[in-house]
């Protein structure tokens, strides 16, 4: 991210809010990483984004249509503001040109058909799965950001992301009680043929 240099006196910023292909840190206490895909954002609903810091509505920076734009490329999403004058994009403009500031994220939600995103498991040492976005249904927002998930973007896990995680773990422990649930009808059909 960075603050456009051909004016001193610019409140222009940009960056990307998301990159293709990266992975994240590890998210739900290690439990997986992610990825976007280049096609993720295809058929994405971007028609009122805002931007904010760190997510917070109240510290609003910017709406799409207005002093926001949005452009996707082979990269990923970038975005442009023209910062207004208020306090919260005074302060993030001061400390985006000083370098406090670098980096960003994004939230979204996936299609209700559950097609969205494909897990599996990983082979990284210490990260159970592996989740691969491959469909944005709709962008919320584009937000600088304090503390990314991604090295050089972010992405909030959601509650359906956490749901997903919780079906995974408990996979295990189902096909544990299946098994004891077998060999106990196995038993019991033995005992019964004697």
């Amino acid at each position: 991210m960075e603050v456009r240099s051909d004016e001193e006196d610019s409140r222009t910023v940009e960056g990307y809010a998301l990159k293709f292909n990266t992975r994240s840190q590890p998210l739900a206490d290690n439990y997986f990483i992610e990825t976007l895909d280049k096609r993720c954002l295809d058929n994405t609903d971007m028609s009122n984004v805002v931007a904010t810091f760190n997510h917070d509505q109240s510290k609003l920076l910017g709406r799409s249509g207005v002093n926001l734009t949005l452009t996707k490329d082979d990269t990923g999403l970038r975005f442009k503001i023209d910062l207004p004058n208020t306090t919260t994009a005074n302060d993030v403009l001061e400390e985006v040109r000083m370098g406090i500031l670098s980096q960003c994220s994004f939230a979204f939600s996936l299609p209700d058909d559950g097609n969205g995103s494909e897990w599996r498991e990983s082979d990284i040492d210490g990260v159970e799965y592996e989740r691969t976005i491959r469909s944005i249904d709709k962008l919320y927002d584009v937000s600088i950001v304090t503390t990314p998930a991604y090295a050089d973007t972010n992405v909030s896990v959601g509650k359906r992301s956490m749901e997903v995680v919780n079906k995974l773990k408990e996979e295990p422990l189902i096909k544990a009680r299946e098994l004891k649930r077998q060999e106990a009808l196995r038993k019991l059909n033995m005992n019964y043929l004697k």
